[in-house]
């Protein structure tokens, strides 16, 4: 077995422990390439020196040799001692490395290039291909179980190595089912899941029959390796037909047509299902293409509650057709009439998925390896209000492109909430994914404000990007004396906050428009004051999901009594929270202490606000038992 290698350098002779975990030798003046030869008979392993890096070790996949971990070797105690292979090395497979850094986990991948996105990361890196069998079969000795981060691979290999006892998480079934995209349909059409009409075509005529059946827009695809935009084509007319076959190499490469789906939008669900065959559903997302390429995800949707249920439901139940444990990508449509019919599904982690790293208390990178070597899942749910992931995609071939995109990582380096994940790509093409950022933020509002400056470069207008998360809101500005005090106590506390004149009867279009739009600029508190008929604080609460503070104002007649009385006397349903007569101030403080719930800076400086309050009156305790009352009030009446 391998226990050491020695390293042969210019001038010394140096013996390193191994065990096919990478290993940085430190060194200065490191000019030539490096080679290692092993003491006892094995692998030959070379190390190749890439420019402005320390040299990696790698290991070439060979059909005869086999190299395996010293058994004398102390164990790393990660969660689980099974050793993750993944079959390819791109994006995909260097997250889910760092994932597993965090568990102690080890990763091994396979790829056919030295220089892959994950290879720097993982514990072992063999450079192959995961379309070759013998070269599969001997990466797999080195794993405990088997997975991947591209479902175009060998699946006649892996269902053979299933057969001889190879875990495989998914199941080869599964790749099998997935690889093809008409099989994947007919599959999914027999578990009873939505999807659009669709049938195989062979020739021409074929394709001109379903372009009867269906219908003009067609959407014409290939059946196999067909990803970020490749493998679709849209015939408009009849007329079309040809060029659209053309252009995915003709009717020979297997070629199915779909029926258009009248999306008004694409959602995504990422579903991790465990060992178990337990399921976990992240929250639904929306996603936005730019020449049919992943540009931008949403989380979460804006779509009413009922369709992220649907959505889940439909994602769930086409996962549960399938077999094998781990993370599992399903693209859906939400169509104008409220349909969810399913795009497609992908059985690994997933671009609609990158934004868990930072949005999500268990990311679905830790929640696949979780899977695949059988821990308990983690928490899928959404730890932030809102957040958006923007893809990276090469503008310009080589150097220019790299620019470019730096100029783009770097305003975003300055923008509250944004990371930058840079995928480390020796070679720059346009539209390919190079990395992505993703910005985690109050709202969806103000998160696409903050995004807009990264990728305009400029502010669109001179408006702040801090977002208001309390609105106070009035009928007129003879409420504002009263309202003020309200924004003495959110700038006391540093809450950014707005003052905005909304009339219920006056201006009943901008009340609507404000009442259904704040929560998705970011808005968490509403305080309205009214006089009078007091209107506005019910009519506010009837149109949003925000809890809404009312402030009776004292009017000249009824003094403010007809104003508290309307306001707490709102039907069921639609409740609001008062105080007393021209009281903001506790409005203010009320606000405060609901925001208070999720932040503990807010909790704690409320609880030194009460102590401060406590002092106070406990030093004019002091002063009216030291000074007389005489003293004090000629003191008070003088201050």
């Amino acid at each position: 077995m391998l226990q050491r290698a020695t390293a042969v350098l210019p001038g010394q002779t140096t013996t390193l422990a191994f065990a096919f975990k990478p290993y940085h030798y430190s060194s200065t003046n490191i000019t030539s390439s490096l080679t290692f030869y092993m003491d006892q008979p094995s692998l030959p392993l070379k190390m190749k020196q890439k420019q402005f890096q320390q040299p990696r070790l790698y290991c070439q996949a060979s059909p005869h040799d086999e190299v395996s971990l010293r058994s004398d070797e102390s164990p790393v105690h990660g969660l689980s001692e099974m050793v993750v292979g993944v079959l390819g090395g791109g994006q995909l497979g260097r997250m889910l490395c760092q994932a597993a850094s965090q568990l102690a986990i080890k990763v091994v991948v396979l790829d056919p290039h030295v220089n892959c996105p994950a290879s720097s990361l993982s514990y072992h890196h063999m450079v192959g291909s995961f379309d070759d069998s013998a070269t599969v079969e001997e990466f797999v000795k080195r794993c405990g179980v088997l997975t991947v981060e591209i479902e175009h691979v060998d699946v006649a290999t892996l269902e053979k190595l299933e057969k001889q006892g190879v875990d495989c998480q998914p199941k080869a079934s599964t790749i099998r089912i997935i690889q093809d995209k008409y099989l994947q349909k007919v599959h999914f059409s027999q578990h009873g899941i939505p999807l659009p009409e669709f049938m195989q075509i062979d020739d021409l005529e074929g394709a001109k029959k379903a372009g009867e059946l269906f219908g003009y827009p067609l959407m014409i695809k290939s059946r196999r390796l067909a990803y970020d935009g490749r493998g679709n084509a849209v015939a408009k007319s009849k007329e079309e037909l040809p060029s659209a076959v053309d252009a995915l190499g003709g009717f020979h490469r297997g070629l199915y047509v779909e029926k258009w789906a009248p999306f008004v939008k694409e959602l995504a669900v990422i579903v991790v299902r465990g060992r178990d065959n337990s399921i976990s559903c992240y929250p639904v997302v929306e996603t936005i293409h730019r020449d049919n390429i992943c540009n931008i995800v949403k989380a979460p949707a804006e779509v009413k509650w009922k369709i992220r249920e649907h959505a889940t439901e439909v994602a769930s139940n086409a996962v549960n057709s399938l077999e094998g444990a781990g993370v599992f990508a399903v693209e859906l449509f939400l169509t104008d009439d409220g349909q969810i019919l399913l795009n497609e599904v992908a059985p690994r982690p997933h671009n609609s998925g990158h934004h868990t790293i930072e949005s999500c208390y268990t990311s679905q990178y830790e929640n696949h390896l979780r899977a695949v070597v059988g821990l308990p899942l983690g928490n899928p749910s959404l730890k932030t209000p809102a957040a958006v992931m923007y893809n990276i995609l090469g503008e310009e071939e080589g150097e220019l492109g790299f620019q470019l995109a730096h100029k783009l990582i770097k305003r975003a380096l300055t923008i509250p909430g944004a990371t930058v994940h840079w995928y480390d790509k020796p070679e720059m093409r346009k539209q390919r994914k190079m990395g992505h950022i993703t910005i985690v933020g109050p709202s969806l509002g103000n998160i696409e404000s903050n995004l807009a400056i990264i990728v305009e470069g400029k502010r669109l207008d001179d408006k702040t990007a801090v977002v208001p998360r309390v609105g106070i809101i009035m009928g007129s500005d003879s409420d504002l004396p009263v309202m003020k005090s309200a924004a003495e106590i959110l700038e006391m506390f540093g809450v950014p906050y707005e003052v905005r004149i909304v009339s219920a009867h006056r201006t009943p279009e901008l009340m609507f428009s404000y009442a259904k739009s704040a929560d998705k600029l970011g808005v968490q508190v509403i305080i309205a004051g009214a006089g009078g008929a007091a209107h506005l604080p019910g009519m506010v609460a009837a149109l949003t999901p925000l809890p809404v503070i009312g402030v009776p104002v004292r009017g000249s007649t009824l003094d403010g009594i007809d104003s508290l009385l309307s306001i707490v006397q709102m039907p069921r349903g639609v409740p609001v929270a008062t105080v007393a007569v021209n009281n903001a101030t506790n409005a203010g403080l009320l606000a405060v202490r609901m925001l208070g719930i999720a932040d503990n800076n807010l909790r704690s400086r409320m609880s030194q606000y009460q102590e401060d309050q406590k002092e106070i009156v406990l030093n004019k305790g002091d002063i009216l038992e030291n000074h007389g009352w005489e003293s004090y009030l000629n003191k008070m009446s003088s201050s």
